[in-house]
């Protein structure tokens, strides 16, 4: 009853009953705002990426022994002192760190924004198709349930 990748074809949507296409539609909703959510975080992790590329870009040019503020939290800051510039530790996730040189720290981060924006690239096309057959099954819905209150 579905076609390739698991989505129904409006033929296939008119042969099923109001309950089955209730259930679809209501189904359907949820996948699109569970992607919709999975869409927001990867918006919010590639930013914070190119943020903090940003700031490496920013470090490399500040001179050896350069007083500065260090970030511990987004709203905590301590003063400190800049003792190697081309030497970063980057969080690779799960509270592990690994240290890396400038260069390597800022590929790091370029290559896990070009993966997230693939992924981004992807689930918007998946979410497009849930929201098609969201809407389809909706529309067929309200046309069977306007054939059925004009029959009785």
């Amino acid at each position: 009853m579905t076609s390739k990748g698991g989505v129904f074809r409006v033929p296939e949507m008119e042969k099923l009953s109001v309950e089955q296409l209730k259930s679809l539609k209501e189904q359907s909703d949820l996948e699109v705002n569970l992607l919709q959510d999975s869409l927001n975080k990867i918006g919010t992790a590639a930013t914070r990426l190119e943020i903090a590329s940003n700031a490496l870009q920013d470090l490399s040019l500040r001179p050896q022994g350069k007083r500065m503020l260090v970030p511990l939290t987004a709203s905590l800051y301590v003063p400190g002192t800049l003792e190697d510039s081309d030497r970063v530790l980057v969080d690779v996730g799960t509270g592990y760190f690994i240290e890396k040189t400038m260069v390597e720290g800022k590929d790091y981060c370029d290559r896990k924004i070009n993966l997230l924006k693939s992924n981004y690239d992807e689930l918007i096309e998946v979410a497009s198709k849930k929201k098609n057959v969201a809407d389809e099954a909706g529309a067929i819905l309200q046309a069977k349930l306007r054939q059925a209150t004009s029959t009785s």
